[in-house]
């Protein structure tokens, strides 16, 4: 690839982390999302940009994640492993940018082979 393509590719790459939608679950919630949380989506963006130059795996972020897993939570009931996927995903994500402590009793740090597996999935698509 020509410089001159690298260079369109990575500008059309930080247009894309500033304006592409929020992937939400479908089913209204979209637009209950904390303004922090769009904010960190897209700085979390820029950052994915900035590890993919340097040869890692494009996928989505941890705070798009949380937004997807979020919205799904408040449209249907989600079984024990989403769940603690969802919790573990909100913990980290919520730690990462300074929100209110993630409640004890609630928070995950840990998550089982197949639970990271499901997750990583999730981040892949």
């Amino acid at each position: 690839m020509t410089t001159e393509k690298q260079v369109e590719k990575g500008i059309s790459e930080i247009v894309g982390a500033l304006s592409d939608p929020i992937i939400v679950f479908p089913g209204g919630w979209g637009d209950t999302l904390p303004d922090w949380l769009k904010n960190a989506i897209t700085l979390e963006r820029l950052a994915m940009n900035m590890r993919a130059l340097k040869g890692a795996e494009m996928t989505g972020t941890d705070a798009e994640a949380c937004a997807y897993l979020y919205t799904a939570c408040l449209t249907q009931p989600m079984g024990h492993d989403w769940t603690q996927i969802y919790l573990y995903i909100a913990t980290q994500t919520y730690r990462r940018w300074g929100k209110n402590e993630m409640p004890t009793d609630i928070a995950v740090d840990k998550l089982d082979d197949e639970q990271m597996r499901d997750l990583n999935r999730l981040k892949a698509w």
